[in-house]
């Protein structure tokens, strides 16, 4: 896509050059990125950059990849949703996040009281609506769950999907909702019914049969939350959830890549099954990213950090303390994917999962200017939303 441009007349114009861009086809040098009024303008031979005018930044040899877009994030920065869901704390969670790349995020609402969920979904309206910076939307992570299947969420906050809790789901008013929810404890009419209004329905936390799940497919849900933690396995005589999304092409699967939640070698052969461009990086991250604390209480439990992950005193896995960064460069390094891949699985397709793709995780004319830059270890340097630069540095 490179182009040859006029020299623009705005005073917005910020021009990106020194270093490598991730384009669709692949890592690109020589090239130069055109940012005016938070998107991208165009995409120009470096030899042009002097002449195009604006604020021009040296990449320094870095790689400029589209910014990450993580759909489930419980916490950053100290801060739980769950704990507080107000403005506040989202904005501190997606500050904290931002530091490692993601410049969209879900704030992320477990299992809990209605009354939690409903200040949770309007706090996510107000700090959409106040411009709060990477904020698309929320994901409500049960309590519509099996008991069996629920993890580390509090049994007593699961109950079944009605009619109230389908009001209360399709209630935000900016933003994209995922709903995850165990379609064994619903009807079909009532998920064909949160799709209809636009929520995005993911199975996760189920203990439901294969035909259960293909039903709840054949309803409208588009995302299995999570992969293989907290569903039921696929066995020889019982594919289960796990066979149901291993089998299906079109639906998107969130992948925890830490080498804890799953194995690596679990996790190279679901890349093999399915598309690609149908799997996707995220950290079901809790408060410990961003944060020197290690510990914090989750609904009465506490949580600590074990060797990279947060498990409760019974042992049971309650998140992750992994970040998007982190994330990419285990998918590197674990699954053996190269960098373009692990970036699209890390952008482009959460945006097309969310329905942002014409919006977000691409480096493109006419996309959002959501960047993050990382150094040849993968680490991040920078990060840009709509063209502004992240103001912690």
């Amino acid at each position: 896509m490179l182009s040859s441009l006029p020299p623009p007349q705005t005073s917005e114009t910020l021009v990106l050059t020194g270093g490598r861009l991730m384009l669709d086809d692949g890592l690109a040098e020589g090239r130069a990125l055109v940012v005016e009024a938070g998107r991208i303008r165009a995409v120009v031979p470096a030899s042009e950059a002097g002449s195009l005018g604006g604020h021009s930044v040296d990449l320094k040899g870095g790689v400029l990849l589209p910014g990450f877009i993580d759909t489930q994030v419980n916490g950053g920065g100290g801060a739980l949703f769950n704990d507080d869901p107000s403005p506040e704390t989202i904005r501190r969670i997606a500050e904290a996040h931002r530091r490692y790349g993601s410049t969209s995020v879900l704030p992320t609402v477990i299992s809990d009281d209605l009354h939690v969920l409903a200040d949770a979904i309007g706090a996510t309206d107000r700090a959409i609506a106040a411009g709060c910076p990477g904020v698309v939307g929320i994901h409500v992570e049960g309590p519509f769950i099996s008991v069996d299947r629920k993890g580390v969420h509090d049994e007593s906050k699961v109950r079944i999907l009605d009619r109230e809790a389908v009001a209360l789901l399709t209630s935000l008013r900016q933003g994209k909702t995922v709903v995850t929810l165990a379609p064994e404890t619903t009807e079909p009419r009532l998920i064909r019914g949160l799709v209809e209004a636009g929520v995005i329905v993911s199975i996760g936390h189920t203990d439901g049969e294969y035909a259960e799940i293909r039903t709840a497919l054949d309803c409208g849900a588009t995302g299995f939350t999570h992969l293989f933690n907290a569903m039921s396995p696929m066995q020889n005589r019982a594919p289960g959830a796990v066979g149901a999304a291993l089998e299906n092409q079109t639906a998107w699967c969130g992948l925890i890549v830490d080498g804890r939640h799953v194995d690596p070698v679990v996790l190279k052969i679901a890349l093999r099954t399915r598309p690609l461009n149908r799997m996707l990086l995220l950290t079901d991250a809790m408060p410990t990213v961003g944060s020197a604390d290690k510990r914090f209480t989750l609904q009465g439990r506490e949580i600590v950090v074990e060797d990279g992950v947060c498990v409760a005193p019974d042992g049971t896995l309650a998140g992750s303390d992994l970040d998007m960064a982190s994330a990419v460069r285990n998918a590197v390094s674990m699954l053996g994917l190269d960098l373009a891949e692990a970036s699209r699985m890390a952008s482009r397709y959460p945006a097309e999962f969310l329905g942002l793709g014409e919006e977000l995780g691409r480096i493109r004319p006419g996309h959002r200017a959501n960047l993050v830059l990382l150094n040849d270890a993968l680490e991040t340097q920078e990060t840009w939303i709509d063209g502004r630069p992240n103001p912690e540095g």
